[in-house]
């Protein structure tokens, strides 16, 4: 792993703009938890999105991840409102229209139980009358607000949207707010992989 590089990842808290830049003085920023320089995020997770968040100083590399052809997972656990059935999953798992655009195949699980998470700041609004589900969904690309558009295609809007893993890397050890970088095994798994 070349030594002139940082390689990063960062567990995102919900409503931190994944940007060093500050748009207003009210909303959080990643310059308000990573005080690195040269490092950019790998993609991004929305300002209601939490978890992975992949940075790197390496432009290549970069770019290797976050573009769909080259086909890099991001496995996502997404909080819905109501079950889903199967013929629901089954259109997520091959694919919906989603403003015009066809979302490639996904995998796609229905938890049976509540992933271990830490708890949300503010948590979701609770409806005693409207029960939820969790998935997993394991995505290829990532559009903007897509496992979101996907899931309200279908008729089970998100409620809760965390990503726990991109590739090979994943979210172990790490609460809402803290980073590190990645160990050299991680590293050398990683641009092995990409």
């Amino acid at each position: 792993m070349p030594k002139s590089h940082r390689y990063i990842i960062f567990y995102k808290p919900y409503g931190v703009l994944c940007q060093f830049t500050q748009d207003t003085p009210a909303r959080s920023t990643l310059k308000d938890y990573i005080d690195v320089p040269d490092v950019y995020p790998v993609g991004r997770l929305d300002w209601d999105s939490e978890g992975l968040l992949f940075l790197t100083s390496q432009g290549q590399l970069q770019h290797r991840l976050s573009d769909p052809r080259f086909g890099h997972e991001r496995t996502y656990w997404v909080q819905v409102e109501r079950i889903p059935d199967a013929t629901a999953l089954n259109q997520l798992e091959k694919g919906v229209t989603i403003q015009n655009y066809r979302t490639r195949p996904a995998k796609v699980v229905l938890l049976p139980v509540e992933p271990d998470l830490p708890e949300r700041n503010p948590p979701i609004r609770f409806r005693k009358n409207v029960p939820t589900a969790w998935l997993e969904m394991t995505l290829t690309e990532g559009k903007n607000r897509q496992v979101r558009r996907m899931t309200a295609a279908v008729g089970f809007p998100t409620l809760r949207l965390v990503r726990v893993s991109i590739n090979c890397l994943n979210l172990n050890g790490l609460q809402p707010g803290q980073w590190r970088d990645l160990t050299s095994d991680e590293g050398k798994i990683l641009l092995k992989s990409a």
